[in-house]
């Protein structure tokens, strides 16, 4: 039997070798940019054509290239980073591997161009399908210009699986930000389309931050500087007032590297405990600086995962970094150092925190800016046997005002009160003669013909949003108002690229947006069942909402819009109904396809059948 094993061509090889590399044009733009910083450059450009997928090119004026590292640096596991094995615990550079630019030029065509400082002519070559197609002298600025042409050209069935343009542009909006963000003293700018996106100065991180995150943070950054001899911890957190309901803006750079790790993220989050709603996130870019050899950032085919040698200590250090910095500013009462013993071997900080400090921040009164309309519902143990005085529980005030969504323009009257399911053997009826009751200002009770029922408004209302929504773009109509002021948006960067992405959409759902100069729309009219006069925060809601949407599943486009949407204007917890509201939208809830739950899959409602609650009684 002939032997079967053979060793792949190497233009296959690196074909395989980018599929982790090269995910996206945004991977490709990223390890550019990155490639320029290791060069020592003082400013780089960014250029993109259709998204990435004609045309990324970064030029440079970092040390530039030989003619024959010009040509080395396109073969797999060429670089200049590393020697021994023992490099691979002291790097600094952000990249090592040598597969970057070897798995661009297998998935595009290349055109690349560099000169050092010491010589007077620079090399040209020309690469595609990881073959030299030319290679010459040419005159040439000192530095480097790398064009990757045609992403996925030679694999069709990589590049069929790319976004739209605007998605692409998003994912290389976002590497931009965190590689310029780790490098303020670097110049950077960004042009799609022969229009320049960011043109970012050198500066401090304040003023990076400010440039790339918006104007709205200039006076809302809290400073964090905290050295010991294990680690630095340098950067800016938010006040509490800046969190928002959704996760974003939050950046964590090890060594200068950005990273993602749901463990320090917890880390920070805890330091801000009792400040911030238990369901809103705050802003951070925090720079952790250690020793290379505490870390293995080789785990990960991007790097953005990494592991440290002891989390326990690091984790310690970052929360107490941040309670430091709040406390310093008068946000927080304490700062306790020893949240976890491991914070113990740390030397103390730069800055001890005294107990002259201690006693000044402690005496201020800063829990009454928390009102209770931000805390989570939740109730005492000690407080079960307390059930008995339900009635302290919701608010028999006569009437009120909806404050999010509902229709209220349903004629007078309401001919058909029953409402029916098939929610196990008998179909579940609500009572024509039931009263509805809210609780919590969350709940709606309503008796049925086997007991009563429990309905979440919140979820109930995005379940009726969710198939209204999704009828519309199916093709149904939707009346839209116009606004007697139009609504100016200034956005950071990033969302107003998104929201040029959704317009189509959200035009078809009754929303009248038009762009108005750069990063900047004008909101005309919105769908005709919404209250007027909040524009501005229900679309800034809107694209956090829509940025951070996380499922275990990946939906479409407008299938993440429908979800976002539903849940942006769905009534929320704390809203009080008249019984009129409530009796609507138990109706319109029970007129849906699937009213058992949400798209999510939480349920709506709860059933309690007579003969359970009897039980429960002893009856």
């Amino acid at each position: 039997m002939p032997d079967i094993i053979q060793l792949l061509p190497d233009n296959i090889a690196n074909q395989i070798a980018a599929g982790e590399v090269i995910q996206r044009p945004a991977s490709a733009a990223k390890e550019l940019l990155e490639n320029a910083v290791d060069a020592g450059a003082t400013s780089i450009q960014l250029i993109v054509n259709d998204a990435g997928k004609a045309l990324i090119q970064v030029i440079d004026n970092g040390k530039g290239m030989s003619e024959t590292d010009a040509r080395m640096c396109f073969e797999r596991h060429a670089t200049s980073k590393i020697n021994t094995i023992e490099d691979l615990f002291r790097i600094r550079t952000m990249g090592f591997r040598g597969e970057a630019l070897a798995s661009i030029a297998a998935v595009a065509q290349v055109e690349l161009k560099s000169r050092k400082a010491d010589q007077d002519i620079g090399t040209y070559i020309e690469i595609e399908n990881s073959l030299v197609k030319k290679q010459e002298p040419v005159a040439a600025s000192f530095g480097t210009s790398i064009a990757m042409k045609n992403v996925f050209f030679n694999v069709p069935a990589r590049r069929n699986f790319l976004k739209s343009n605007a998605a692409e542009m998003r994912h290389i909006v976002d590497e931009f930000i965190r590689v310029s963000m780790a490098f303020p003293d670097i110049f950077f700018s960004l042009t799609s389309n022969g229009q320049q996106v960011f043109h970012l100065e050198r500066g401090s991180l304040k003023q990076r931050i400010v440039q790339l995150l918006g104007s709205q943070y200039n006076s809302k950054l809290v400073t964090v500087q905290e050295q010991t001899d294990y680690l630095n911890i340098t950067g800016f957190v938010g006040k509490p007032e800046t969190s928002k309901k959704t996760r974003g803006d939050q950046y964590f750079f090890v060594n200068n590297r950005f990273i993602r790790s749901a463990y320090l993220n917890h880390a920070v989050m805890g330091a801000y405990q009792q400040m911030i709603p238990a369901d809103s996130f705050p802003l951070y870019v925090l720079f952790i600086d250690l020793d290379p050899a505490q870390i293995d950032i080789n785990v990960h085919p991007t790097k953005q995962e990494i592991k440290f040698e002891d989390e326990k200590i690091v984790y310690a250090f970052a929360q107490a970094a941040v309670k430091h910095a709040l406390a310093q500013f008068s946000i927080t009462p304490t700062l306790d150092f020893d949240l976890d013993p491991a914070i113990q071997q740390l030397d103390a900080v730069s800055k001890p925190f005294t107990e002259e400090k201690r006693a000044a921040t402690a005496s201020t009164n800063i829990y009454q800016t928390f009102t209770q309309k931000h805390q989570a519902h939740f109730v005492e143990p000690s407080q079960k046997s307390e059930l008995r005085h339900w009635k302290d529980f919701y608010d028999k005030s006569e009437s009120s005002q909806l404050q999010q969504g509902i229709e209220t323009h349903r004629e007078e009257n309401i001919q058909q009160t029953t409402f029916n399911i098939q929610h196990a053997s008998l179909p579940l009826q609500v009572l024509e003669n039931s009263s509805f009751t809210q609780l919590l200002n969350t709940y709606i009770v309503a008796s049925t013909n086997r007991g009563f029922i429990l309905i979440h408004q919140q979820l109930a209302h995005e379940r009726v949003l969710y198939e209204r929504y999704s009828q519309v773009l199916q093709g149904k109509s939707v009346a839209s108002q116009r606004s007697l002021f139009p609504v100016t948006l200034d956005l950071a960067t990033p969302d107003a690229v998104l929201l040029q992405e959704l317009l189509p959409d959200l035009q078809q759902l009754g929303y009248q947006i038009e762009p108005f100069g750069k990063d900047a729309f004008v909101v005309q009219g919105t769908p005709a069942d919404l209250e007027a006069g909040n524009e501005k925060a229900v679309m800034e809601k809107l694209l956090e909402q829509y940025k951070h949407f996380s499922s275990d599943m990946k939906f479409s486009k407008r299938e993440k819009l429908v979800r976002s949407l539903a849940w942006q204007h769905a009534i929320k917890p704390g809203a009080s109904l008249t019984e009129k509201e409530m009796r609507i939208l138990a109706e319109e809830l029970f007129d849906c396809m699937h009213p058992n739950t949400t798209a999510g899959g939480s349920p709506t409602f709860i059933e309690f059948r007579k003969e359970y609650v009897e039980k429960m009684f002893g009856k």
